[in-house]
């Protein structure tokens, strides 16, 4: 992967971050992604990918605007004159049950875990299939499994499910491979909310006893967009420690 030129969305912090990191450690060229409060945070990953000896620039661009993705691909290509893998990693969570869910808790995720995914990935396919590249995406075992609290974040993750195998289907012929990652609970500031009792319970019900980390995401991610996944599309992985068994 070293030069490849790889688009993190949701990438100032997080898995994203540690998605980053992995690829710039094996010399790829990093272009960073997030909206506007979280420049702060994309400088200081910028910094440190660009420690590691590689290079890397930061988009500010929300991924619930088509206009603005657009604009971050042409600037993409701008800087780097190409585009090799796409990781769809933006996402928020509000969780509460459907009988007390807004419309608008609805839309928002749906928007950004969702919709987020098909404005990148509609914006950036011209550029992955001139390279022959690939595109990652992050769902969630929840869009597998459901959960409490959780129809719309559990929906939007199903709809990266089937959008994966479907776009599979179609770019296959192009050389372009699509895949898409379910990851169980991971340490982040969005599983750090979650209540602890609940934690203790999910821990229990995980094979392996604990949460996973960022770095064990970001792995699987760049093993997918290496050449040593060269056969693998349409798949959906799970990285979850065995909850799902």
């Amino acid at each position: 992967m070293k030069d490849k030129v790889v688009l993190i969305t949701g990438s100032a912090q997080g898995i994203g971050k540690a998605i980053a990191l992995k690829f710039a450690k094996e010399g790829s060229k990093i272009a960073l992604n997030d909206i506007s409060f979280q420049e702060e945070n994309l400088k200081k990953t910028k910094e440190e990918i660009e420690k590691l000896g590689t290079e890397a620039k930061y988009y500010l661009a929300d991924v619930t605007k088509y206009e603005e993705v657009e604009k971050m691909i042409k600037e993409i290509e701008k800087d780097f004159q190409r585009l090799d893998v796409l990781v769809n990693n933006a996402g928020i969570i509000k969780d509460r049950t459907l009988a007390k869910m807004t419309p608008k808790e609805w839309q928002d995720v749906i928007d950004v875990d969702l919709t987020g995914v098909f404005n990148c990935t509609k914006a950036a396919l011209p550029l992955i299939i001139a390279n022959q590249g690939n595109i990652i995406s992050i769902s969630s075992v929840v869009g597998q499994r459901g959960n409490f609290g959780q129809t719309n974040y559990a929906a939007a993750k199903a709809g990266i499910i089937g959008f994966t195998k479907s776009l599979a289907k179609e770019v296959g012929r192009f050389g372009v491979r699509v895949n898409a990652i379910a990851p169980g609970f991971i340490e982040t500031k969005m599983v750090e909310s979650v209540p602890e009792e609940i934690k203790i319970m999910v821990k229990k019900l995980t094979a392996l006893g604990r949460f996973g980390k960022p770095e064990e995401v970001a792995n699987l991610v760049y093993f997918l967009a290496s050449d040593n996944a060269s056969f693998i599309t349409g798949a959906i992985i799970n990285i979850d420690g065995g909850l799902s068994i």
